[in-house]
């Protein structure tokens, strides 16, 4: 699993429909700066963190907004990861995050539950 791919968010981009499929491939959360609502936020922006718990305002409305809609359809928890992230690091997460969604050479999408060629 790629590090830049963990989103400040806490969303790990790896599992993501968006990046495994082969059509219109998105590069990753980090990479799509415009398009997220989280590098548009003033204070990100302004203290130039790398996620969101590093905020004095975590987790704020936006990241419990996404928080609710992943966990209702997806049954991951953006703020789960982020807690973990800071807890543990981000290599203990990747490590983590590895043994859940890998399976031999396959990577499992967090949106639809299938298996995709993992490289």
């Amino acid at each position: 699993m790629k590090l830049k791919l963990i989103a400040p968010c806490g969303m790990n981009c790896n599992l993501c429909i968006a990046f495994l499929r082969d059509e219109r491939k998105c590069p990753g959360c980090r990479f799509r700066e415009k398009q997220c609502t989280i590098h548009n936020c003033k204070v990100f922006k302004k203290n130039d963190f790398k996620y969101c718990f590093e905020c004095s305002d975590f987790p704020c409305s936006i990241i419990n907004r996404l928080d609710k809609r992943y966990k209702t359809r997806y049954g991951m928890s953006m703020i789960e990861n982020l807690e973990k992230i800071k807890m543990g690091g981000i290599m203990k997460f990747i490590k983590e995050e590895k043994k859940k969604w890998i399976k031999h050479d396959k990577i499992i999408c967090v949106h639809n539950k299938q298996l995709y060629k993992y490289e």
